[in-house]
């Protein structure tokens, strides 16, 4: 089970196939080497359980939900709106771009399609008009902020949502089922709200601190902005719906303690709406390689990490590893994981891998040491897309923005660095203290 699972989360580092392929192909070798089941018909149930799991399904019709954002245009919209209205200044036009990020991160499933195929074009346009077509000009402090406040606010905002990228259901799964905490989508929003905020509001004047946004027109920024508006034309009825839907949406998962309809149920109503309404069709749906593709690779990865605990490998693992943290206990010994696991980033090509490779580690380990469950629960499922931040190869839209020449290799490594650094105060200082309040340790 673990050489198998070793090599599926090898191949999603080095990329020779698809995830999705890799993860089928993972399966199969478990079903016919009787690792699941001696019985073949038993067996092939087993790998498919993860198929039927919440958490799956609650990210397909997320990423479903998604495809709707793009396809009629309101994901840009909205953003050249919040461009537009902010874009006072060049740290305005940063926070137009961050403050787009934190409206579409809760419905917006795939954090490539957010920041890559919504706000990296808006970005690198308005990057640009700014430029006016001289690679000199590319260079200046405008550009560079730009650049980086779409990059990291795209890490931030896949940071505090359960959906803000497909990765982090394997996170919440790992919480349920090593740390016994139910860590949904109004849990994860809840812990992350406050740090949150506060680093995509504080992220556009810490840039500035390195990248001097100065002797560059904002305006003409802006009246790109606007320009492009009045392309779009008056909301569209599909467009009016699709508000209607997030506004639907949102008010379930934030209330469901008074209801109590499940977080994904509620996401599958969204996605009925759409499609009752005629807002979205589920040809478009089914063309969503995104959402399908997501299926299958969690899945897989939900019941490879269920057969892991069942034959006792986390146990194994966190048993063996303690003597690593020897001497600490809780919170330190808690404290001191999540910095490696941070840190430990630098070694992996994408977000994903890493998650998919450390995560359930790390918190098996965390909790053997007497951790709060809560807080490395927590901990963990933050970090893993904060710590992007750290290289120009973690995730798609943090290679999309930085092959758009506009902020060279070594200085991204550096400004990284230092991201990170603002990552952990936040989080750390911040965030510690709203858990705190939240009495999760």
């Amino acid at each position: 089970m673990l050489a198998v699972f070793a090599a599926t989360i090898f191949s999603f580092v080095l990329r020779p196939m698809p995830m999705a392929a890799t993860t089928i192909i993972g399966l199969v070798i478990l079903i016919l080497t009787d690792t699941f089941a001696n019985d073949s018909k038993k067996a092939v149930e087993y790998a498919l359980s993860g198929y039927g799991s919440s958490i799956v399904w609650l990210m397909v019709a997320a990423f479903l939900i998604s495809g709707a954002v793009v396809e009629t245009g309101l994901g840009r919209r909205v953003a050249l709106m919040l461009i537009h209205k902010l874009g006072r200044s060049a740290r305005g036009l940063a926070w137009g771009i961050s403050s787009a990020e934190f409206v579409l991160g809760p419905f917006v499933a795939s954090n490539t399609a957010r920041g890559g195929g919504v706000l990296a074009p808006i970005v690198d346009s308005l990057c640009r008009t700014l430029a006016r077509g001289d690679e000199v000009a590319r260079r200046n402090g405008v550009s560079e902020l730009l650049i980086l406040t779409g990059s990291h606010s795209n890490l931030i905002t896949a940071a505090m949502f359960l959906t803000g990228m497909s990765a982090n259901a394997i996170v919440s799964q790992a919480g349920s089922d090593i740390a016994g905490v139910e860590f949904g989508w109004n849990t994860w929003a809840l812990g992350s709200i406050v740090p949150g905020v506060v680093g995509l509001a504080l992220l556009p004047p810490f840039l500035t601190l390195f990248v001097k946004p100065e002797g560059v027109d904002i305006a003409a920024a802006r009246e790109k902005a606007q320009t492009e508006l009045r392309k779009l034309g008056e909301f569209t009825r599909n467009e009016r719906v699709l508000l209607g839907v997030f506004l639907l949406v949102l008010v379930l998962w934030s209330t469901s303690k008074l209801h109590g309809i499940n977080t994904t149920a509620v996401a599958l109503l969204g996605v009925a709406s759409l499609l009752l309404t005629g807002a979205h069709s589920w040809r478009s749906m089914a063309n969503n390689g995104g959402a399908w593709d997501a299926m299958v690779w969690l899945g897989g990865l939900v019941t490879m990490a269920a057969a892991l605990k069942d034959r006792g490998v986390v146990a194994w693992f966190a048993e063996n590893a303690k003597e690593w943290v020897g001497g600490l206990g809780g919170v330190a010994a808690l404290l001191g994981l999540a910095l490696v696991y941070f840190y430990s980033m630098y070694g992996f090509s994408m977000l994903s891998g890493h998650i998919t490779a450390m995560a359930a580690a790390f918190m098996a380990l965390a909790i053997s040491m007497e951790a709060p469950p809560m807080l490395t629960v927590a901990l963990l499922a933050y970090f893993s897309n904060l710590c992007g931040c750290l290289t120009n190869y973690s995730s798609g839209p943090v290679i999309l923005y930085f092959g758009m020449g506009y902020v060279p290799a070594a200085r991204w490594f550096r400004i990284g660095a230092l991201v990170s650094l603002f990552h952990l105060t936040v989080w750390l200082t911040i965030g510690m203290t709203w858990w705190k309040i939240l009495n999760w340790w």
